[in-house]
């Protein structure tokens, strides 16, 4: 199984930045792609950048130029830089990664999401 850690939410006002970490740990064979997700309350989950293994990238309109993915593929870590954070950025975000991992001697998929960290932006 491979389980995925977020880090570095919390408050901030807005025009300020955050930057969210999510470390991949467990019986990681490859990663393919990493993104980060966001849900606001009473809306569905979407997603708000992602990184392939190769460095492409790609990103939701309503956050291109203000985020920035990542990833150190030695760590098995993404990150996720947010800087001129709006009101409507609060959200709880999630990391997911897809790849391959091992069990009982095979090499199988994964498709893994992260508990999600809380990002409020307010004054």
């Amino acid at each position: 199984q491979v389980q995925l850690v977020e880090s570095g939410g919390g408050l901030v006002q807005p025009g300020g930045s955050l930057r969210l970490s999510c470390a991949a740990s467990g019986n990681i064979f490859s990663i393919n792609a990493m993104a980060w997700y966001r849900q606001a309350p009473g809306k569905q989950r979407e997603l708000v950048a992602g990184i392939t293994i190769g460095g492409s990238t790609n990103y939701a309109g309503s956050v291109k130029d203000r985020f920035t993915i990542s990833r150190d593929n030695a760590k098995n870590t993404v990150y996720l830089q947010m800087n001129r954070l709006k009101p409507e950025d609060t959200a709880v975000y999630y990391c997911n990664a897809n790849g391959k991992t091992w069990y009982s001697a095979q090499i199988t998929n994964f498709d893994s999401w992260g508990q999600g960290t809380q990002v409020t932006v307010s004054s």
